[in-house]
Parts: structure tokens; C-alpha cells; sequence
């Protein structure tokens, strides 16, 4: 199942020739005034958002397709995961339980768009909520007739961390595929260009 799935990817997977200014992450917007978890946990979206947009970004099919070993996922499929995680992130901002089984494949472009909105989207959702909202973002999940549920906290040491694993995976297969990370983006400063 799951190399047909990467076939479906690799055959709809578009390159980015240009960049798009008009998706999130682009560039990084500015920090809050004051410290809360929200906003803490909010903007530790936005730097994942922002390194996925940069990692992703000008991809070609040869790209997409390279993995470092035969055990390896392809670059492509590792932005399957990402995609995957996003709604994890999502939906805990929204109170909304995590089903298995109800992932639809989508063309490279449009999974990369909206994976770059689900951040989005649960990072503007962090940033105003309240310490008593953080509590009621919970990660649920239902298998079957099966269902568990998980403090925020896991959030921060599961989805969002693997995310930015996986992004920086992205960068090094990149690399290696003979397609570097833009170097006049600067990730510290969260700004395209030096």
C-alpha cells in the first residue's frame, strides 16, 4: 500500500519553479510582545513552518524521489508524514479527534500548501489561547472502537519535534539529490534573503 501511495505521489508530484510568496512561511512574522505558553508553543510552529516552506521549497520529481538507503523513506514521503502530522498538530487546536485511516493522498503541491496551512492555522489558534485553553488542547486519536487521549505536553515532544526532525531530513536529502537548502534564507532571523 504504501509504494503505491508513492507512486500516486511521484506521478501527480509537481516542482515549485518559483517561489510562492502567497503560501504561509514564506517568511516568519513577528514575535509576541509577551511571553505565554501560547505564544511560546505558537511560534515554535512558526520556525517548523517556516524551515518545511524553505526545505520544500523548488523541489524537482529527482528530489522527491531520492532516499539515502534502500530502507529509507523518499523525500517525498517524508513530507507524506509531515502532511500526516500537520492534522495531528491541527486538530488538537480545534478539539478534534484524530481518526485512523482517513488520510487521502494528494499531488505534491497541494499536500506542501496544506501542510503549510495546518501550521499556520494551529500556530494563530496557539498564540491567543489562554493557559485554560492549552489544557483542552488535547491529542486524541481513535482506532476501531479504541480511543486515547494525551495532554498538550506530548504534543511539543511528539508531532511538532518529529516534524522538525523530519524536516531537517528534508534539507540533507536535498543536499544530496544535488538540489541545497537556499542559502540566503537565514533561520535564525526567520527572514528570506540575507
Amino acid at each position: 500500500m504504501k509504494s503505491l501511495l508513492s507512486l500516486v505521489f511521484l506521478t501527480t508530484a509537481l516542482s515549485l519553479s518559483a517561489q510562492d510568496k502567497d503560501l504561509p512561511y514564506y517568511e516568519m512574522a513577528s514575535y509576541p510582545e509577551q511571553f505565554t505558553a501560547g505564544g511560546v508553543a505558537s511560534r515554535l510552529i512558526d520556525g517548523l513552518g517556516f524551515r518545511f516552506y524553505w526545505a520544500t521549497e523548488g523541489l524537482r520529481e529527482n528530489d522527491l524521489a531520492f532516499k539515502p538507503g534502500k530502507d529509507a523513506r523518499t523525500s517525498l514521503e517524508t513530507i507524506a508524514h509531515i502532511y500526516e502530522m500537520s492534522f495531528i498538530i491541527l486538530n488538537s487546536t480545534t478539539k478534534t479527534v484524530n481518526v485512523s485511516g482517513q488520510d487521502i493522498p494528494l499531488p505534491y503541491a497541494a499536500m506542501r500548501k496544506r501542510t503549510l496551512e495546518n501550521f499556520k492555522n494551529a500556530s494563530d489558534r496557539l498564540r491567543t489561547a489562554t493557559d485554560q485553553e492549552m489544557k483542552e488542547f488535547k491529542l486524541s486519536f481513535k482506532q476501531g472502537d479504541q480511543s486515547v487521549e494525551f495532554p498538550f505536553w506530548h504534543q511539543l515532544n511528539g508531532p511538532i519535534a518529529d516534524c522538525i526532525w523530519h524536516t531537517g531530513q528534508l534539507v540533507s536529502f536535498r543536499r544530496s539529490s544535488g538540489n541545497p537548502f537556499n542559502e540566503t534564507v537565514n533561520v535564525f532571523s526567520g527572514k528570506a534573503g540575507k
